[in-house]
């Protein structure tokens, strides 16, 4: 019989991606997403759309429909993870045997605006969810966890083992109370989680407030590219492809004898912010205009994931290079856009 999973964040970039793998790898799939309006929803009904769910059907509230790519294996129902009532009636009706768990308010500037948002999706929704998961007797929950609890840490390559008592965004205080929550829920309900500390993805159908999207639209457009820090920034850039391979890689592995894990998923090869440019310059053959900018609040100077844990437990391996992935972002984005 084929195994059910929960994708919380299904309309999201990662959590797209996912669905998408699982079922094509036999699994019988439940998505769940709020559709917020923290991006452009057009994208997330379009993401939808390719794993065969009708927009208007999507977009009601608390009702399942289904795909007409995948038929009964693929559910999408809109719903909040805070929701107290829903939630736990979703779970009672599907017996899951993982539930993947990237939904989020995602963002670390807008944390500073919407400072609520990220407190009743990221910390009241993610203790909804881990209720729904004891309650309901489901083993094994996977989430998203990010490189932004490390802070402004000088000490690289970051590693689990490090200290994270020092966020410096609200974004990245929930991030860590999620992975507290989940050692609790671990230690006194014997549930398995394990959490992923993500590490700037990239690629097609990534999110519009993100570097890729930004400079991308920015250069095609002809209009000027924001360089914060005056480009002394660095990040550990991270393709999807090798993202979801690394979260299938663990849903399959289904040994559930170490309760607690956490690991950084990422592609352990920072590169410079100009570096960065640069390749989108190669990529859409046009040149960037840049305004250099000061540090943005909540920023951090660099990340770079230690990823060896999750090399040895579970054979995770990153392949793409940072000209790869941008190639085949601009292709997306071309596409998607209908850029010339």
């Amino acid at each position: 019989m084929a195994k059910k999973a929960l994708v919380t964040g299904a309309a999201g970039f990662i959590g797209f991606y996912i669905c998408k793998d699982l079922l094509e790898s036999g699994y019988e799939v439940i998505g769940l997403d709020n559709i917020n309006a923290y991006y452009d929803v057009n994208l997330k009904y379009a993401r939808l759309a390719q794993l065969g769910i009708d927009k208007q059907a999507a977009a009601e509230f608390n009702a399942m429909s289904h795909s007409s790519h995948y038929g009964n294996r693929f559910g999408f129902v809109r719903m909040n993870l805070e929701d107290r009532t829903e939630l736990p009636t979703l779970f009672k009706n599907y017996k899951f045997d993982v539930v993947i768990n990237m939904a989020a308010q995602a963002g670390v500037r807008y944390s500073l605006e919407n400072p609520m948002a990220y407190v009743d999706s990221n910390v009241v929704g993610f203790v909804n969810l881990l209720e729904c998961c004891r309650h309901a007797d489901v083993k094994r929950l996977i989430y998203a966890s990010s490189s932004s609890v490390y802070g402004n840490s000088d000490e690289v390559p970051f590693t689990t083992q490090q200290q994270v008592d020092y966020p410096i965004s609200l974004y990245a205080a929930t991030k860590k109370s999620n992975e507290l929550m989940a050692y609790t829920y671990s230690h006194l309900y014997n549930i398995q989680t394990i959490g992923l500390r993500f590490f700037t993805v990239y690629g097609p159908w990534g999110r519009p407030d993100m570097a890729m999207f930004l400079f991308t639209d920015a250069i095609l457009n002809d209009k000027p590219v924001k360089v914060f820090n005056n480009g002394d920034l660095s990040r550990d850039f991270t393709y999807i492809d090798d993202i979801v391979k690394g979260i299938l890689l663990i849903v399959e592995d289904d040994d559930a004898a170490e309760k607690y894990q956490l690991f950084n998923i990422g592609n352990s090869k920072p590169v410079q912010l100009l570096e960065f440019i640069e390749e989108i310059e190669k990529a859409t053959g046009r040149p960037a205009q840049k305004i250099m900018m000061p540090m943005q609040p909540g920023d951090v100077n660099q990340t770079w994931a230690d990823i060896e844990d999750l090399r040895k437990k579970y054979g995770y391996n990153p392949d793409f290079s940072v000209k790869e992935g941008v190639q085949h972002f601009v292709e997306w984005y071309k596409e998607y856009y209908k850029e010339v």
